[in-house]
């Protein structure tokens, strides 16, 4: 009978022991006191076709940085002031707050407001605030074409695209095929920086050189020619032309709206509140 209540308490025991043990975690691949990092979170941090021995790097980095960060920040709850502490975790909330209405706020404009802006719209808004829509570089209008110094049709090419008639420009644009490059589209404003790329004889320096008002020429390379007509030029710090900036424009006012929404919003919710005993301030 002795035995056998020897052999209950020693069960018990091993049993108690079970119980208080930490419980395994079979999928972890590291721990640091009570917390464990799950081998799912390891997925996808190595790149496809990376080496073995450098696959092996990249997860033990990941693993050595995670418990770091672990460490230091039980280091911190134990070593910083109750008031740093106190001071984070106002800060944490707030941002948790900002976080979740900043989404929800997001959401309820993304469903409300009318992203559709008129010619109208566009124009008032543009001649309204015009004087705040400054160049910030040089804007140019031309046209080029960049063809092999033997092409047969050279002198036609060349009549066509300086006349400026419509049919010819659709006749040079059935031709495109046989250009190096081209841009016939000469009412279009573009950055200075686009025409440096197209047009790589030009450079910030010699730029006066090549770009001016009213000017035609073409520029012999060691194989290919480029003819250019150069139709405006806007200097730095002139007032932007409107279909330059029209997307800009377009996306200043649908913001403008977002903004207006969201007070009109902020102020029914706030509304409501009051009206249904939500919300009151004390005296």
């Amino acid at each position: 009978m002795i035995k056998k209540g020897i052999l209950f308490l020693l069960a018990l025991t091993l049993g108690s022991c079970s119980y208080f043990k930490e419980e395994e975690k079979p999928e972890a691949v590291a721990r640091v006191e009570k917390e464990y990092l799950d081998a799912s979170e390891l997925k996808g941090i190595v790149p496809p076709g990376t080496s073995k021995e450098d696959s092996i790097a990249i997860v033990k980095s990941y693993i050595d940085r995670w418990a770091s960060q672990k460490l230091l920040y039980n280091a911190a709850q134990v070593n910083l002031s109750k008031e740093k502490q106190a001071e984070y975790a106002k800060l944490i909330r707030q941002y948790e707050i900002d976080l979740y209405t900043g989404a929800y706020l997001e959401e309820v404009v993304k469903r409300s407001v009318d992203t559709v802006v008129t010619k109208q719209e566009l124009a008032a808004y543009y001649n309204t605030n015009k004087d705040n829509f400054k160049t910030t570089g040089t804007l140019v209008k031309l046209k080029y074409v960049r063809l092999d110094k033997e092409h047969p049709k050279f002198s036609l090419v060349k009549s066509r695209f300086l006349s400026g008639n419509k049919k010819d420009l659709k006749s040079l644009n059935d031709m495109a095929i046989q250009f190096k490059s081209y841009a016939f589209n000469d009412s279009t404003w573009v950055d200075m920086n686009q025409v440096y790329a197209k047009l790589p004889f030009i450079t910030p320096e010699n730029r006066d050189k090549y770009i001016s008002s009213s000017m035609s020429y073409q520029y012999p390379d060691s194989t290919d020619v480029y003819i250019v007509k150069v139709v405006k030029v806007l200097d730095r710090n002139q007032v932007s032309p409107f279909e330059y900036i029209k997307p800009t424009l377009q996306q200043l006012i649908i913001n403008n709206r977002k903004l207006e929404l969201i007070k009109k919003f902020q102020k029914e919710i706030t509304d409501d509140a009051i009206k249904n005993n939500e919300y009151e301030i004390y005296k």
